[in-house]
């Protein structure tokens, strides 16, 4: 079984939370029991997949209820870096555009050229 961690680094403008290993069924609910104390409050949730190899329906669900978590909290979700697999599980859902990527990371140019301009009310569309 590959490792798995999650990491919280609370910043001024940020809060990020960084995962090693897979998104799937097994590890979402350990993900969700560190970002239910997560506190957002206006500002961005980033969520770090560079570490993140393989996403699954249960990590598309996660995505989804991290991305209301921030909003009800008046913040936003932003996800960086990620990886060939987890990349094409969102472009293939269609559920990409729902979500805002990382400017600023060298590991992630973005999911299509529109995504990191969209503004933060597209990051509440449904799919």
């Amino acid at each position: 079984m590959p490792s798995f961690g999650v990491h919280v680094s609370d910043h001024a403008e940020r809060v990020v939370v960084t995962v090693v290993g897979e998104l799937d069924f097994d590890t979402c609910p350990r993900i969700t029991q560190v970002t239910d104390t997560v506190i957002i409050r206006d500002r961005t949730l980033r969520l770090d997949l560079a570490g993140v190899s393989f996403l699954d329906a249960s990590g598309l669900g996660l995505l989804q209820l991290l991305n209301e978590h921030a909003g009800v909290q008046g913040g936003l979700l932003e996800l960086s870096g990620l990886q060939s697999q987890p990349r094409r599980v969102l472009e293939l859902t269609g559920m990409g555009a729902q979500f805002r990527t990382a400017p600023d990371s060298d590991t992630d140019p973005g999911l299509d050229a529109g995504t990191a301009a969209q503004p933060p009310s597209a990051c509440h569309a449904a799919p």
